[in-house]
């Protein structure tokens, strides 16, 4: 029997455990060195950003959302994935993935949407084996396999590729009539 109609004790202990989550990980940094990184990686003090993800091993987590700073505190990038779930010490399971990657300005660059993807934290490499669609203000490519190296911001796709270019004229030059 439910203690409340609506449910909402099942609300209340979505929050409680988010609350006691927050404050044990905080307590936590606070009990750490501070000649020591913060982080759960040990590649995290040789590479910012998504080397230090906060996923036990065999763990799930929803909702996971990440940013990606660089060496200078800069954000790179965005990582939003609907279920992440920890494999190994180096590996990472990711489904329903949003990766935006910023300019230097700290304006959005590309919007990568990957339904399965594996990130290794060792190389900073995320690897998809389904169709991944890359979109960005003057394009936008999909193909069957992607590969991107989140600290070089650069990627491969391969497999039945595609490319939609918008603004054709902006590439071509435009002519004097």
């Amino acid at each position: 029997m439910r203690l409340f109609r609506s449910g909402c004790s099942r609300k209340w202990r979505a929050a409680a455990a988010i609350i006691v989550v927050g404050i044990f990980g905080s307590a936590v940094f606070a009990a750490e060195p501070e000649s020591t990184p913060r982080a759960f990686s040990p590649t995290a003090s040789s590479t910012p950003g998504l080397g230090g993800v906060p996923l036990a091993i065999g763990h799930e987590a929803k909702g996971l959302v990440l940013p990606d700073y660089s060496a200078d505190g800069e954000l790179q990038g965005r990582f939003e994935a609907e279920v992440a779930k920890r494999i190994d010490a180096d590996h990472i399971l990711f489904t329903g993935v949003k990766l935006t990657t910023y300019t230097p300005e700290n304006t959005p660059d590309l919007a990568i949407d990957m339904p399965r993807s594996m990130l290794d934290l060792n190389t900073r490499i995320i690897t998809s084996e389904v169709r991944t669609t890359i979109t960005r203000a003057d394009f936008t490519i999909e193909g069957d396999t992607l590969k991107f190296d989140t600290s070089a911001r650069r990627g491969w796709l391969e497999g039945n590729v595609k490319m939609v270019i918008k603004n054709q004229a902006d590439f071509l030059g435009k002519k004097d009539q």
